[in-house]
């Protein structure tokens, strides 16, 4: 018996392609797009420097809360129709940032950002894997790998040159035109899936989940302004964290029917892809966040320049998403990850070695080899997680890959703003110690005449030194530390199944 919505039947298969990849691209840029801009929106809605991350991270948690529900939504109302909405309330959401005059009216608009456009990647991933057959999902987890990973290349460049010459609402106005475009496109071509409304939310594994993230980000968030443990406020969120999340893993495995399958996780390959890709939301988006103080901060780069720095490294993604995609199938996929591990971990040992008088176009280059390695890492990654995993599991499976993505990002940011934070504390107190008026070299009279610690204006002076000094140091260990994870995580590659002795494959009908 023939099965009509195999995927060699779907008709219209490339403007589907081209209105799902539309929609993730719209979904991707907002991921990275207000990095360059955060200094300007600082200013503009009165923020503090730990206030004003929450514009990233508020975002990136409500993406993860609302992924997981996705295939729950896709099946309860119809993907289409969810899909839809989706880039509805993204569109809205987006404006409502772009207007916002105050850090309470950015982060409420923000967190609807990330609440709505949670679906668009897993929806989109989903209906890709569905219309493209085995042999061909390379190249179309390839072309969703751009498209996700476009933000990088975009984000960085439209983001600085819209704040350059418009302004920063800017960044968040530009959706609604390539928002109107996708949903025509969706609306015209994309068939709506058959809806079961018997099915039910498990609220318990959905709340319980959505707590422990939300109080997992708190914590990492406000422990360093609090004082992490001596502070109640604290100590009440790591509990809630950790309570929560015991109640969503006893009952994940106890529950008939929870919220998230235990069954995912029998899959050899999927299990390991999530921990892959948590990986990589920690050590390129958190390294993503780093380099944008850094460029404007440090290096006194212009936000244009800052953004064209940026970007090279993005293109680097999209060429290798490309080649991964060919090359699979006729290297080893674990092959693969081991180069995009070592193109992660050789990038950001070069990133250690930086002085204040690195080259822009050292920057560059760097940036690019980092680029590169996580397009090996991403096309290879996606499509070993999904070979193997039972086509009745795929809608479940892209919304916890997607989740795990997105709440190591969130994690990662946090990590290593708390760890730059920290270190510059410590570095300035050592480097300091040095600064006294027994220093011989303040005897010298070129250094003396402007850097007498005698002096108000001497000590000013020293200070700002010490600073800057005190920060390249703490930006330097974020970035062994990134390393340290990317060379982690490599024995994993052991333990993943070649994709050579993968099964036959399954299609699941996504299309009338």
């Amino acid at each position: 018996m023939s099965n009509p919505a195999a995927p060699a039947a779907v008709a219209h298969r490339g403007m589907i392609t081209a209105c799902v990849v539309l929609a993730v691209i719209m979904q991707a840029l907002d991921t990275t797009i207000a990095n360059v801009a955060l200094p300007y929106m600082q200013g503009s809605i009165s923020a503090s420097s730990d206030q004003i991350n929450w514009v990233l991270t508020s975002y990136i948690v409500a993406a993860a809360i609302m992924t997981p529900p996705s295939a729950f939504l896709a099946r309860r109302f119809g993907r289409k129709r969810v899909l839809l909405w989706a880039i509805v309330g993204f569109v809205v959401s987006s404006i409502l940032c772009g207007l916002a005059q105050s850090l309470e009216e950015i982060i409420l608009a923000r967190l609807l950002q990330g609440l709505a456009g949670a679906a668009l990647v897993p929806l989109s991933q989903g209906i890709l894997l569905d219309i493209y057959s085995l042999k061909e999902r390379g190249s179309a987890m390839a072309l969703f790998g751009v498209s996700v990973m476009v933000g990088p290349v975009l984000g960085p460049m439209l983001g600085g040159w819209l704040t350059e010459n418009f302004s920063w609402r800017w960044v968040f106005f530009i959706n609604l035109p390539i928002g109107l475009l996708a949903l025509a496109g969706i609306i015209y071509y994309v068939h709506e899936t058959e809806t079961d409304h018997h099915t039910r939310l498990d609220w318990l594994g959905f709340g319980s989940l959505s707590v422990a993230i939300m109080a997992l980000q708190l914590f990492l968030d406000r422990g360093e302004q609090l004082g992490w443990f001596a502070s109640g406020e604290i100590l009440i969120e790591a509990v809630v964290a950790a309570a929560a999340a015991y109640v969503f893993l006893v009952h994940t495995f106890t529950s008939d029917k929870p919220f998230i399958s235990p069954a995912l996780f029998k899959d050899r390959n999927f299990s390991i892809s999530v921990v892959f890709i948590f990986i990589v939301g920690i050590t390129y988006l958190a390294s993503l966040a780093l380099m944008t103080p850094y460029l404007q901060t440090l290096m006194g780069y212009p936000v244009l320049t800052a953004g064209m720095a940026m970007g090279p490294r993005g293109l680097g993604t999209m060429l290798t998403m490309f080649l991964a995609g060919k090359l699979l199938g006729k290297v080893d996929t674990r092959l693969l990850l081991l180069t995009g591990l070592g193109l992660s971990a050789l990038s950001m040992w070069l990133m250690t070695g930086w002085t204040p008088n690195v080259s822009l176009q050292t920057i560059i280059v760097v940036g690019f080899i980092q680029g590169t390695s996580l397009g090996l890492l991403f096309v290879p990654l996606t499509t070993v997680a999904f070979a193997t995993l039972p086509a009745s599991l795929r809608a479940e499976g892209t919304g916890l890959y997607s989740l795990s993505r997105n709440v190591g990002s969130s994690v990662g940011i946090s990590i290593v703003s708390v760890l730059l934070t920290q270190n510059i504390q410590v570095n300035h107190a050592q480097i300091g110690a040095y600064v006294t008026p027994f220093n011989r070299a303040f005897e010298a009279w070129p250094i003396k005449s402007y850097l007498d610690p005698m002096l108000a204006s001497g000590r000013a002076l020293l200070d700002a030194m010490v600073t800057v000094q005190a920060s390249w140091i703490a930006y330097l260990d974020d970035f062994k530390l990134l390393m340290i994870l990317s060379l982690a995580v490599m024995p994993l590659l052991l333990i993943i199944k070649p994709p050579q002795v993968q099964g036959p494959e399954e299609t699941a009908p996504i299309m009338d």
